[in-house]
């Protein structure tokens, strides 16, 4: 299994979802995301949208830790793609059941945020995720 095709595909689900989609369009939503990754497997799909629907479980708790520690960004303020590397990141290391190491979580967000965010990205997700790992 590749966690990170697995990941790739929940951010790109998780990013759709936040721009209207609902729990009935959920589905669609993944589905949509997952065409979008390159050489994403069967296999990884459970990975894939356990990592959604974790995340939006804990949507709330996720969000005001962020909105804590980000203080030189509000939370609506920041790239849709940054803020949720960033919840999807924090779900793995602080409520997934199978605990991931931070370290690697971070590193996955980072290398995500370098694909798909602007150019300060990467740091701005790497600082912010390193700042919640003391949470954890």
């Amino acid at each position: 299994m590749s966690r990170r095709h697995a990941r790739e595909a929940a951010l790109l689900t998780l990013f759709q979802l936040e721009f209207g989609a609902d729990d009935a369009t959920a589905e669609n939503a993944s589905d949509l995301a997952i065409d979008e990754v390159d050489g994403i497997k069967e296999k990884d799909l459970p990975y894939a949208h356990a990592l959604v629907q974790g995340t939006r479980a804990h949507l709330t708790e996720i969000d005001e830790e962020i909105a804590r520690l980000a203080k030189e960004w509000k939370l609506h303020r920041m790239p849709a793609v940054d803020r949720n590397l960033i919840r999807m990141a924090y779900y793995e290391m602080r409520y997934q059941e199978e605990g991931i190491d931070p370290p690697i979580a971070i590193n996955e967000a980072v290398e995500l945020a370098k694909k798909y965010g602007s150019d300060d990205a990467s740091r701005y997700v790497n600082g912010i995720l390193a700042a919640m790992q003391k949470s954890v």
